[in-house]
């Protein structure tokens, strides 16, 4: 038998928590990012509610009489989601659940992160990492999943089937888990492989980095035409995608686009991600795309920073692009905040194109360094070395004297050494 009918609609309520100490417009813009996941995963959210205390209630996060209120506004106003901005506790999970009944869903941050992205994962590696993270998020809440059958008391005359289907579940998922991480392993391998054979053409790579929803995929796709998905949501994107793409001053470059960051990143779902982050640990350059129509912007800046501090990324070059300038309007006073702040840095609009020359111009001359002019003499029956300079540089002049073919080119500095018995000339 099968249950053909589509599930109900989810009407949310979203639940922050006030501590002295915390700025209050903090507070609200976080709880107004937990809207558009909420959003992005596909619920409407009815409200959202804010409770002050000093720490978070052990049994229910929020004091039991607050949930109490929100039980009565699920029942008022129909909502049959409650979402969280901070992680719950399993203990917690449960008792909201004994509080708010059956009919109503109680999640937190993670799991509606978790939720779109297995909404979005599409390839097999994408797959795995959402599934592995979703298990390791599950493993130590799974008590709470046998309560229906004898482990409401435990000890003598009570060890049952539930204890016992329990801990059956428990190896199960450890041992599901290790099969992904081994799955995991695989693709952390194929993509060791496939950075081995592109790094025998030399060419820098540079990885699209940024908050969720800064413009990444749609920089992507207006450098490169890679027909990444780009919408107006969070984590619309996430499976990383390489592009070739030849700079102006022809330099061919591999560009990378990568999930987004965001703020309250949970550190397991960093660890999940690694194959996927392993791009922009690897990548030569970072290409940091920032927002800067949005009111936290800074915020974001520094959410990505902890971000790149976990995957030990911190330090490398970077090339920040304010983007959406066309969102400013004629008040200009932010941008330039902004390009005082960050020096290099280029304003563009990768929706409409705007001040891309510049970008790319940048890029460039942020690699140059990487690049050495040489004159090259080498034997026309060479062919497969006289191919290599074509593929890993770009060839500005070509003569033929002779038996010799003399080539002035701009090539990888790590190329000069392996050319080096044919260099004529070097800048």
């Amino acid at each position: 038998m099968y249950d053909t009918q589509a599930p109900p609609p989810e009407h949310a309520l979203l639940i922050g928590l006030e501590r002295p100490g915390y700025d209050r417009w903090a507070i609200e813009d976080s709880l107004e990012e937990l809207r558009e996941l909420a959003e992005s995963a596909g619920a409407t959210v009815l409200d959202s509610v804010t409770q002050r205390r000093d720490t978070p209630s052990a049994p229910t996060f929020v004091g039991t009489g607050k949930a109490a209120e929100i039980a009565a506004q699920c029942a008022a106003t129909g909502a049959n989601t409650v979402i969280f901005d901070d992680d719950l506790t399993p203990a917690q999970g449960r008792n909201l659940m004994d509080i708010f009944g059956k009919d109503v869903k109680v999640i937190d941050r993670t799991e509606l992160i978790l939720d779109i992205f297995a909404q979005r994962a599409r390839t097999r590696e994408g797959k795995l990492q959402v599934e592995l993270a979703q298990l390791e998020y599950m493993l130590p809440r799974l008590t709470g999943l046998w309560t229906h059958l004898s482990r409401q008391r435990g000890g003598m005359g009570c060890r049952g089937p539930g204890e016992t289907q329990l801990e059956v579940d428990r190896r199960r998922v450890q041992e599901k888990i290790k099969r992904l991480q081994d799955q995991l392993e695989e693709v952390r391998k194929n993509r060791r492989i496939e950075r081995s054979g592109r790094s025998k053409l030399h060419w820098p790579s540079v990885s699209i980095i940024g908050y969720t929803n800064s413009g990444k995929s749609t920089l992507m796709n207006k450098l490169t035409n890679a027909g990444v998905l780009a919408e107006d949501k969070l984590f619309a994107t996430l499976d990383p995608t390489t592009r070739k793409f030849r700079l102006p001053n022809n330099q061919n470059i591999l560009l990378s686009d990568t999930v987004g960051f965001l703020r309250k990143l949970p550190h397991h779902l960093v660890e999940s991600f690694k194959a996927t982050l392993e791009e922009t640990a690897e990548a030569d350059l970072l290409l940091h795309v920032v927002d800067v129509s949005h009111p936290q912007a800074h915020e974001q800046i520094k959410a990505v920073g902890v971000v790149l501090e976990e995957i030990e990324c911190v330090g490398k070059p970077t090339i920040v692009a304010l983007n959406k300038i066309d969102r400013l309007g004629d008040d200009q006073s932010i941008l330039e905040k902004f390009q005082r702040e960050f020096p290099h840095s280029v304003p563009i609009s990768a929706r409409h194109g705007t001040n891309l020359d510049q970008l790319q111009d940048e890029i460039g001359n942020q690699l140059r360094a990487r690049r050495v002019d040489v004159t090259l003499s080498i034997p026309a029956d060479k062919a497969p070395t006289i191919a290599l300079v074509y593929r890993s540089g770009y060839v500005t002049a070509r003569e033929h004297d002779g038996a010799q073919v003399i080539l002035r080119a701009q090539i990888p500095k790590v190329l000069a050494g392996e050319l080096k018995p044919y260099v004529v000339e070097e800048e």
